[in-house]
């Protein structure tokens, strides 16, 4: 199972973006099935929508959100239910270079048994029992 983060997914759906070639490569490895299911945190979709509004246009982000929205491979993950349960993730970090949705993205891993996330972020190598795709 692959937990999806919004350095990923913003590069994949930018085609001008430095790392949207590695992006799509890992991309087909969801859509073949190689890295697992693929989870989305609802927090993720929020900055997902944000960023590619403020860069792309609303096209481009309603574009994004429609797919994610409707692709077989990504299941939507509502964040509400462990909201407390990722606030105690983000508050006890060790070096503080989380964000609130990268500590969600930490917290569903854990509740899902995830071992793959889709980053580019260089935060989550500190984060024990996640592998980083692309490594």
């Amino acid at each position: 199972m692959v937990v999806l983060d919004s350095s990923f997914l913003v590069a994949y759906h930018n085609s001008r973006d430095a790392h949207h070639t590695a992006a799509a490569t890992v991309m087909e490895r969801i859509v073949t099935g190689e890295l697992g299911s693929a989870l989305l945190p609802e927090y993720v979709f929020l900055e997902l929508v944000t960023v590619l509004l403020a860069r792309r246009g609303l096209e481009s982000a309603s574009t994004a959100a429609a797919t994610l929205l409707q692709a077989r491979e990504v299941e939507f993950v509502p964040c509400s239910d462990f909201f407390l349960e990722t606030f105690e993730t983000f508050r006890t970090q060790r070096d503080g270079g989380l964000s609130f949705a990268d500590a969600a993205i930490v917290t569903v891993a854990r509740r899902r048994d995830a071992r793959f996330v889709a980053t580019f972020d260089r935060d989550f190598r500190s984060v024990r029992g996640l592998e980083i795709v692309p490594g």
